[in-house]
């Protein structure tokens, strides 16, 4: 050995000992659970893009025939989407809602600040609930990282977009300038966006990390996409919105390589159920869904099936304005019997029963119209997330659900653990916009009363009682006579 050496040979044993540990490092580390990455600040602000979002999305109701959120499918994707929107950060997140198009081709979109519409044929298209948690979860990131803000500064606001609408634009007017501005275009019977091949290699690794916080399996994501390439034909517009950023699940895989090891969500009989559903629910094709734009079908439709978009910026009044003689309740109440429940009302409000077993509104016939309830009661029975939720749980879960279908609706208060017909029940007060103008003509706040009373067996039952914020205290004791009354 030379006696040149930089170190003497006790130093060259630790510094050789030294490098070897380093170089081992990276094998033996902590591997570090995903963090969402920063989304940037483009120049169209928070606000401005709730608002372009929300205006959107009131046209779709216009344009396309929708799902009302009390539809058992649709509140499937909403508990779903519920369970991704916890998983960001809340100084990061928006609000999120989600919306099911009766359309038998394969499409989702997200529109600005929020709102997200996923096809019955997406539904059908899906194996698992990973499949479409996948879906959902990539349309959230094209939210989160607000691609649409930064596609309309890329194009300056009068370059490309600026003539997109062209035609339609000047047919329909309206809000369609604004829309057609941003990039945001109805036609051929579905709502196109276009998303540049490294926006949706982002959708996908943010979409991934949503999916791992949320137990799925990111790599369904790709499962679904190169299940629909496979199709050809089946989902064109999907795929001309969501351009294949190429090795999607090489890159998925190898994102989720270094993140630590956990257990994924299995299948459960919630989505076998939701899957029947979708298989069962009306479904058009997109030729038909544009000839009924133009006729106005969808408008007249989605208001007769009670498919009113909350969330406009100004809230549709659907309900005629009514003296609170005409809604008040009776002092007589008398028991009607559902599937399995006993429940007593008053007197002079009507049931109308649901399509599912033990799923009715009760109310007076004033307070209702064309599917929206400004007073009464509405009852769900529903398969809970998992049996073992606690009281709370649940009932913040349906709260989340809730506010997750209604970009108005917010909490009041917190949580209160109730009885109800001697079983453990969650008590919870809501706000949003009443479905009825005010005595003033315009829109009133609305309280909700949402009570969720777990059954013992996987199974809840959902009362909300309804009514503009001015009377709830007027209707609180037939509210709480009609809860008393409940029995199984």
């Amino acid at each position: 050995m030379s006696s040149h050496s930089k170190f003497p040979v006790p130093h060259r044993l630790a510094f050789f000992l030294l490098a070897l540990c380093l170089a081992a490092a990276p094998v033996v580390a902590q591997r570090g659970a995903p963090v969402l990455p920063n989304p940037g600040n483009p120049s169209m602000s928070r606000d401005q893009q709730e608002k372009l979002g929300l205006q959107a999305a009131a046209e779709v109701y216009k344009q396309m025939p929708v799902l009302p959120d009390s539809n058992p499918l649709t509140q499937y994707v909403q508990r779903l989407g519920a369970r991704r929107v916890k998983t960001i950060p809340p100084d990061r997140s928006w609000p999120y809602q989600f919306h099911v198009i009766e359309q038998k081709e394969i499409n989702a979109f997200a529109l600005p600040g929020g709102p997200i519409f996923i096809n019955v044929g997406t539904i059908r298209m899906a194996s698992s609930e990973a499949e479409l948690a996948g879906v959902m979860s990539h349309e959230m990131a094209h939210v989160y990282m607000q691609h649409s803000a930064k596609q309309q500064q890329k194009s300056s606001l009068l370059g490309a977009l600026a003539g997109i609408a062209g035609a339609v634009a000047g047919a329909w007017g309206g809000n369609w300038g604004t829309l057609a501005q941003s990039g945001i275009q109805f036609g051929a019977g579905t709502l196109m966006l276009k998303y540049s091949r490294a926006d949706e290699a982002q959708a996908d690794a943010v979409g991934a990390i949503i999916m791992w916080k949320a137990d799925y399996n990111p790599v369904a994501l790709a499962d679904f996409f190169e299940k629909l390439e496979k199709q050809g034909g089946n989902g064109p517009q999907f795929l001309s919105d969501h351009p294949n950023p190429g090795n999607r699940r090489e890159a998925i895989e190898r994102e989720i390589a270094e993140w630590p090891n956990k257990p994924y969500r299995q299948d459960n009989t919630q989505f076998a159920v939701a899957r029947k559903e979708a298989d069962a629910a009306p479904a058009y094709t997109a030729q038909e869904i544009s000839a009924g734009a133009k006729t106005g079908r969808w408008v007249r439709q989605n208001r007769e099936n009670g498919a009113v978009f909350k969330g406009a910026v100004s809230p549709e009044l659907t309900v005629p304005a009514a003296p609170f003689s005409a809604v008040q309740p009776s002092e007589t109440f008398q028991q009607t019997m559902l599937s399995t429940i006993r429940i007593a009302y008053p007197q002079n409000w009507q049931v109308t029963r649901g399509q599912q077993p033990d799923s009715a509104t009760i109310a007076p016939a004033a307070g209702v119209s064309g599917g929206a309830v400004a007073y009464g009661a509405v009852i769900h029975s529903l398969q809970m997330e998992d049996p073992n939720q606690t009281v709370q749980q649940l009932t913040q879960w349906l709260a989340q659900t809730l506010i997750s279908g209604d970009a108005n609706m917010q909490q009041l208060g917190q949580f209160q653990q109730i009885s109800v017909t001697g079983r453990a029940a969650g008590s919870l007060n809501l706000q949003t916009i009443s479905p009825m103008p005010g005595p003033n003509g315009k829109p009133q706040p609305e309280q909700d009363w949402l009570v969720a009373i777990p059954r013992g067996d996987g199974t809840a039952i959902e009362l909300i009682f309804v009514s503009p914020q001015l009377h709830f205290g007027l209707l609180k004791p037939a509210f709480d006579r009609i809860l008393r009354s409940v029995s199984f």
